[in-house]
């Protein structure tokens, strides 16, 4: 088993739950590959833990062929005969039988292939629950998939489950410190920026970073992973983005292909995709950010901390933005061989590309960002990418990210990325930006610059930026 590192406040939360005095229904979900089922594992070793885990998806995949699964692996667990289901009942029953005293943890692993052949699987598990399950006080059952769609239509948002879930767990990518750590346990010898090129790519992905050759710089593992046609990044596209979402649609793959270089409003993608329905749109933009591929950022109005109704859609995955500015338009080169001596900085736009990846990676660690600017939580009234519409009456404006705080302070962050060291063409363009808002009067307004570059002395002396973060510092801490 590999190395577990990190998810201390998901580990805090589940060990929580044994001391309760009412038993326990836990929901855990998230993409493909983020260590869902590593997470459980690691709760459940030190416990009694009964794990039975679902039948991939398969044209030939039955009703009848995960029943025969589960009693298979429920057989080999309990060192009992194998019995034969014909009912998920009969199947829950035996469970329940053998889970009726002591702290025990029930995990069906990725609950949405053992549902999706019976349509009566989830009614019949959520009887067992009510009538043998919860009887045990101290037992929990934890239910986990990849397919969050499945999972928010079926469980979380269905009428039978209200009331009887603990807790839910979307389990995100690493953090910055945890990948340090994974790093830094794994022996991997490699220099801060390179670590941070790596996650540019990976995004902060437990199974990808796993995949990181120790004796590979950071360009190589790149290439290994992605420009070769056995790579896992060059193969797991179909699978994490097409398989998982509710429906095969050309939909999906427009929205994300116009989400790869910027943010768009909804309004701005129902034009690209020139079609007259934003209703339609709106279910997919929808599925898309339940799936963990795309967020939906809201902007907010300054002077009251309001949140608006105006918002925009970011890609947030960094693999699946990676995938589709590069490995997608080259599959062909890449199957031919064509790419094992491309060098990464080479790659049409890999600065601005860059730029965009940082982004996620600085929305996706916040948290350290303000401990970094000595901001507590609850002085923020919000922080998120802002923007701000062009009207008659004010001008149009983007800012990566912006923190509020009940004090009247704005942080107005800059990510930048650059090939050379940033010039004092950045002070000019935050200047503009900072000038395009509409700041509410007697509001502080202090300009932080976040980059994982050099800065030249010229930007330095002017003193300009309230502070000037290194993304690769984190790595140190």
């Amino acid at each position: 088993m590999s190395l577990f590192v990190g998810r201390k406040e998901e580990l805090a939360l589940l060990r929580a739950l044994f001391d309760k005095r009412t038993a326990s229904m836990i929901v855990v979900y998230g993409r493909r590959r983020v260590g869902k089922s590593r997470l459980v594992e690691e709760f459940g070793k030190q416990h009694n833990m009964i794990s039975i885990a679902g039948l991939p998806p398969t044209s030939k995949t039955t009703r009848e062929s995960q029943l025969n699964e589960f009693a298979q692996q429920l057989s080999s667990q309990l060192s009992k005969p194998k019995k034969k289901f014909t009912d998920w009942s009969e199947a829950f029953d035996l469970l329940a039988k053998h889970t009726k005293t002591g702290k025990v943890i029930i995990f069906l692993d990725e609950i949405n292939w053992i549902g999706s052949c019976d349509p009566d699987f989830l009614g019949k598990l959520k009887n067992a629950w009510d009538k043998q399950f919860k009887k045990n006080d101290h037992l929990i059952l934890i239910m986990c998939g990849s397919v969050s769609l499945w999972i928010n239509e079926n469980i979380l948002s269905n009428t039978g489950f209200f009331g009887r879930i603990s807790l839910k767990i979307q389990l995100s990518e690493m953090s910055l410190s945890d990948c340090n750590a994974f790093f830094n346990a794994q022996g991997i010898q490699l220099s801060d920026f390179d670590k941070l090129k790596i996650l540019s790519v990976t995004g902060g992905i437990p199974k990808y970073l796993e995949e990181i050759n120790l004796t590979f710089s950071a360009e190589e593992n790149i290439k290994q992973m992605c420009f070769l046609s056995s790579g896992l990044l060059f193969n797991d596209y179909d699978y994490i983005f097409s398989a998982l979402l509710h429906r095969e649609s050309e939909y999906y793959q427009k929205i994300v292909f116009l989400l790869r270089d910027q943010c768009l409003d909804q309004t701005a993608i129902i034009e690209s995709i020139d079609i007259h329905s934003g209703s339609f749109i709106s279910n997919y933009l929808h599925e898309l950010v339940i799936a963990g591929f795309v967020s939906r950022d809201y902007t907010w109005h300054l002077k009251d901390g309001a949140i608006s109704l105006l918002s925009k859609y970011r890609l947030a995955d960094n693999y699946l933005r990676f995938y589709l500015k590069y490995i997608y338009p080259n599959v062909a080169k890449i199957k031919n061989g064509q790419f094992k001596h491309h060098s990464l900085s080479a790659l049409p736009a890999w600065a601005s590309i860059m730029g965009l990846q940082l982004e996620n990676i600085v929305i996706n660690n916040r948290d350290v960002i303000k401990e970094s600017l000595g901001i507590y939580a609850d002085e923020v009234i919000y922080d998120n990418p802002y923007f701000q519409r062009k009207t008659a009456r004010q001008k149009g404006c983007q800012i990566d990210y912006l923190i509020q705080t009940k004090f009247g302070n704005l942080f107005v962050c800059e990510v930048k990325f650059s090939r050379g060291p940033i010039d004092t063409s950045v002070i000019e363009a935050m200047q503009q930006k900072i000038k395009n808002m509409a700041i509410p009067k007697n509001f502080s307004v202090r300009p932080i610059l976040i980059h994982a570059s050099t800065v030249s002395d010229a930007v330095l002396d002017c003193n300009y930026f309230a502070k000037i973060i290194n993304l690769c510092d984190f790595f140190k801490q």
